[in-house]
């Protein structure tokens, strides 16, 4: 029942495009008559099912068999999911991955987006207002913090850590830290005076969840400035069940390696145009993340 409730279904799933082309995705469409694609909240629903639309309607011709995709309330929702065995594919954040490792759920991780200059990483990085005072972190002791969500790369571990780095326990020196639940809502909640200052997903200076709610009229660009920027972060994991089929794993790397060039157009729309490619990973690509998850939840403990 809760999962039910933390899962939101698409407003239309994506329908399975005719029959598999061999004999090894015939066997798996049998066991398999639907597979479940999750996705971290990072924007509106609308927003995700309009971007991923597309992908998923390929990934079901490709594979023969119907993808239905479902965009979490929440980052821990993708991962409870994948845990019951109700979600096959998902993508998540390098931190909700890790935290799914730690806790023992049994995935993997097959491919992640290289960015249109050949980097596979994006940023963590502090907005606020362009007409405020502010000027770094130090000026901001008792205003208010706007993080994501507790599972979120950008929007919550890589900013602790940074802070803790700076010395600075955030739910001490803040007025009030608060989660807003996706990206998107951190920026308005900072454009709303709700918060002082804002973590949030950055790539470049046109690549960036700002950028997006920028050309969807949702924010000005111009009104926000950046006072931190973390260092590189690992891109995205895409990740599936570990006890999927092994020729259903592997039909499922190949639909995504050869989209760039099969479904060009479903692919940019993944990113406006922003990445040139899937690149295959496993999970030492992510240890890096799992260790960081690791020292921020004893950041907790210790202020526990």
């Amino acid at each position: 029942m809760m999962l039910r409730r933390s899962l939101l279904v698409a407003a239309a799933s994506v329908a399975a495009v005719g029959m598999a082309g061999d004999a090894g995705a015939q066997s798996w469409a049998k066991k398999y008559p639907e597979l479940v694609f999750a996705v971290v909240p990072s924007e509106n629903a609308s927003g995700v099912t309009g971007r991923w639309g597309p992908f998923l309607e390929h990934l079901s011709k490709e594979l023969g068999t119907k993808v239905t995709l479902r965009v979490a309330n929440d980052y821990a929702a993708v991962i409870e999911g994948q845990r019951a065995g109700n979600v096959h594919i998902a993508q998540h954040g390098p931190a909700s991955y890790s935290r799914a490792y730690i806790t023992g759920t049994k995935i993997e991780p097959f491919a992640t987006a290289v960015n249109r200059d050949g980097s596979v990483g994006y940023f963590s990085v502090f907005y606020v207002k362009a007409d405020s005072p502010y000027k770094s972190v130090q000026d901001l002791k008792g205003k208010n913090l706007g993080l994501v969500d507790p599972n979120s790369t950008s929007g919550n571990n890589v900013p602790r850590f940074a802070l803790s780095s700076m010395k600075i326990d955030p739910d001490a020196y803040f007025g009030k830290v608060v989660y807003t639940g996706s990206h998107e809502n951190a920026v308005i909640a900072l454009q709303q005076g709700t918060v002082d200052v804002a973590a949030n997903w950055w790539n470049s200076d046109d690549d960036s969840n700002l950028t997006r709610m920028a050309n969807k009229g949702l924010a000005k660009k111009e009104n926000f400035r950046i006072i931190f920027k973390s260092e590189m972060i690992a891109n995205s994991p895409f990740t599936y069940l570990a006890d999927l089929p092994p020729d259903l794993k592997a039909a499922i790397r190949k639909t995504f390696k050869e989209s760039p060039t099969k479904a060009k157009a479903a692919f940019d729309k993944l990113s406006d145009g922003k990445d040139r490619e899937f690149k295959e990973v496993d999970h030492s690509f992510y240890k890096a993340t799992v260790d960081l998850i690791k020292f921020v939840d004893s950041l907790r403990k210790k202020s526990s």
